[in-house]
């Protein structure tokens, strides 16, 4: 199958932007690559997208190929998106935990089918690949974070980061902030930044964020091996992989990446003062990006940054976030807000209530 018979990639370029807000809470210039903007609303119909077109390229019959992906959050999503835009079905198998708002989300976007099965994701992935995979020739596989296809597909938001840069006329990146559940995305950064093949890309630092109760890279980073956490237990669960791809350990350990774990208070308030300063809603997962930018948390992680050096956020995106649920995360971790910075010039400080939601 010759790829002029496909249809244009499943993923879109992505706008770069500068945030006056952000910057002046950091300290240095931050620019904000806006992945929520992707048809499924997060970075992951790069990588999901690019593993479907490559199933399509190299099947014997692509006519008959049906997806199958096991992921109700946002992987899910972005197979959706990118079957539909690829004219092939996709049925996505959950377990019976899944929240309905996301089960209605895979529906309203077009999933030839949506299985409820099973009390845990192992669950659903047996019944899918024993029950529904066996039986049907076209089948094909999905996995939500490790596979090249999926890594090759992320390294495409490095090489438009350097076009856009340029065409800011700015030279490059001096970090990149990105998020880690299985390490797809930080494979796909990692991999980008290799075949830059200039100065900047060499010298560009790498922060990478997990939340507390879903820190398998930080760990295995600690401990000089792969570690599998017993579980996960914090609400950015779009980051909620008990054991990080064998291929981003590998990159981080070869880059040196820096590696930071925030509480799930600060990707919240990430959340909220994102939307305060950008309007723009993101789940947790993504909120942990944004949350480094507020009340000096970069310049400690970072402290090479000066005012003058440009630091890209990939702000992922993510579906599982609603105006309620952000209210919800304000009203349980506004308590946080008691050591927020008072600076007149950002605008998520002054919309914060002074001393916080409450007292702890």
């Amino acid at each position: 199958m010759g790829s002029a018979s496909l249809p244009s990639n499943p993923w879109i370029e992505t706008p770069l932007i500068e945030s006056s807000a952000l910057s002046k809470a950091a300290g240095c210039r931050i620019f904000l690559k806006l992945e929520n903007l992707q048809p499924s609303g997060s970075f992951k119909s790069r990588g999901i997208g690019a593993l479907l077109q490559h199933s399509l390229l190299n099947h014997h019959n692509p006519n008959v190929v049906h997806f199958y992906c096991s992921s109700g959050g946002n992987a899910g999503l972005a197979c959706v998106s990118a079957a539909r835009t690829l004219n092939r079905p996709a049925t996505i198998v959950v377990p019976l935990t899944t929240k309905p708002l996301m089960v209605a989300k895979l529906r309203s976007a077009g999933a030839y089918e949506v299985v409820q099965v099973g009390e845990n994701w192992k669950a659903a992935d047996t019944y899918l690949q024993e029950r529904l995979l066996q039986n049907d020739e076209g089948g094909v596989y999905v996995p939500p974070f490790d596979h090249p296809e999926i890594w090759e597909g992320h390294s495409t938001l490095v090489s438009e980061v350097a076009r856009q840069l340029q065409d800011q006329n700015e030279e490059g990146a001096d970090a990149m902030v990105c998020s880690v559940g299985g390490g797809g995305l930080l494979c796909g950064v990692l991999l980008g930044l290799e075949r830059q093949h200039c100065d900047w890309s060499k010298a560009c630092k790498v922060l990478a964020l997990e939340t507390e109760g879903a820190e398998s890279l930080h760990k295995s980073l600690q401990q000089g091996q792969l570690v599998t956490l017993p579980g996960i237990n914090t609400i950015a669960t779009s980051l909620g992989a008990t054991r990080v791809a064998q291929k981003a350990f590998d990159l981080a350990r070869k880059h040196g990446i820096t590696s930071a774990v925030l509480s799930d208070a600060e990707a919240a308030m990430g959340c909220w003062r994102f939307a305060d300063d950008e309007r723009i809603l993101v789940e947790p997962a993504c909120g942990i990006n944004l949350a480094v930018c507020y009340d000096g948390r970069l310049k400690q992680l970072l402290p090479e940054l000066t005012p003058k050096s440009k630091v890209v956020i990939v702000v992922c995106g993510g579906s599982n976030v609603t105006l309620q649920t952000l209210m919800a995360y304000r009203n349980d971790y506004g308590w946080i807000e008691r050591s927020t910075t008072n600076d007149a010039e950002v605008p998520s400080t002054l919309s914060a209530p002074p001393n916080g939601r409450h007292v702890r």
